[in-house]
């Protein structure tokens, strides 16, 4: 939302958003034109979302809206409320959290009933952001879905001896950036790249926001070549993170268009992904891809060592992927004509869902 919400508003469109009250010390109301508001939460693994939602969707009930979206699966239940009223609700599904290991067997099947009953629940407002995902919805729920992909920025180093404050020197070390959890593959990584004949280091920028013995069992590696960064919270630095590494990994497994995929992209960087569906579709021949298997993975990271003009003509290129599919304006196109025909009430689902359809300036269909 911090890139959308601004630029719905400057369209002349008002825009509220609703955060999280203890992740800010200062509160603006106001931000790039959209309206802020900040409701507690329970602080927890499990509750933070759902209960800030909650509230947020009491609150917005006493407020003037035409739509009201939300973001991750998660919500969707306490959309009802608004829906109840007979208010328009949109609500963005994000990826396959019922598959995701993090979450235990209760959770699992909170997203699965979830993501069988969203459909329902706001029956002209699903979103999806990529083809398999609204395959996945189609085929799994009979639930139709607007393929909206997520944007992104052209960023270009402002600051490169940043990394040196982790111990970094630019390219000279492969970057995995994203939360430490089983679907991410962070330890598929870690087997090949020890096995790997390189100087180079592993920066692994990430963490999870529990406790967890997946990220205990990572950090027992004996490589010293390893790093790990735990979670960098400055985007300014993240940005140098990513256009001063030599190859970014990317692991992510649990569908859906992954933004750190999406910033690997817009930094300039050698990408080399896992192989899935949502991953080549939002990669394309942008990128190298490995298969779920670490002999696989150290075949690709050996050719990219071995061959340092091959990295360098991908991080060329990368860049132009952004520019043709993930520009914001153009996304932004294809929200603002999703919000205007769900707020005349009709089935907005029907906006952007197929392949033909070409949308936006500089966007590809989904």
């Amino acid at each position: 939302m911090r890139e959308l919400a601004p630029r719905l508003a400057g369209r002349g469109h008002d825009v509220t958003v609703y955060c999280r009250r203890g992740h800010f010390r200062e509160r603006p109301r106001y931000y790039n034109g959209v309206r802020l508001y900040y409701l507690p939460n329970i602080e927890t693994k499990v509750l933070a979302t759902p209960t800030h939602t909650l509230l947020s969707m009491v609150h917005v009930l006493f407020q003037r809206t035409d739509v009201i979206v939300a973001w991750n699966l998660t919500n969707a239940l306490p959309c009802v409320i608004p829906r109840a009223v007979g208010k328009s609700v949109a609500i963005m599904v994000d990826g396959l959290d019922w598959k995701r290991t993090k979450w235990g067997p209760v959770g699992r099947s909170y997203f699965h009933f979830s993501a069988r009953w969203v459909g329902r629940i706001c029956p002209k407002g699903i979103i999806t952001d990529t083809a398999d995902m609204r395959r996945v919805y189609l085929e799994e729920f009979s639930t139709t879905s607007a393929c909206i992909p997520c944007g992104a920025n052209v960023e270009t180093s402002t600051d490169p001896d940043a990394v040196r404050e982790y111990g970094l020197r630019p390219f000279q070390y492969y970057l995995v950036a994203s939360r430490l959890v089983p679907e991410n593959n962070a330890d598929l990584i870690l087997q090949a790249f020890e096995r790997l004949s390189s100087n180079r280091l592993l920066a692994i920028a990430g963490d999870a926001n529990y406790r967890s013995e997946f990220v205990e069992r990572l950090k027992q590696t004996r490589d010293p070549r390893v790093r790990f960064l735990g979670h960098v919270a400055s985007s300014d630095h993240m940005r140098e993170l990513h256009c001063q590494a030599y190859t970014y990994v990317h692991g992510h497994s649990a569908g859906g268009t992954n933004p750190s995929l999406l910033r690997a992209l817009g930094c300039g960087n050698c990408v080399l992904a896992l192989n899935t569906p949502s991953n080549a579709e939002v990669l394309g021949d942008y990128g190298i891809y490995f298969e779920r298997d670490a002999d696989d993975l150290l075949l690709k990271l050996r050719h990219v060592e071995a061959h340092p003009e091959v990295a360098e003509a991908y991080r060329r290129r990368a860049s132009e992927r952004i520019r043709k599919k993930y520009d914001w304006e153009g996304i932004t196109d294809l929200y603002e004509e999703f919000f205007l025909r769900l707020a005349a009430g009709e089935n907005a689902t029907l906006t952007h869902s197929s392949v033909a359809d070409a949308g936006a300036k500089a966007t590809e269909s989904c």
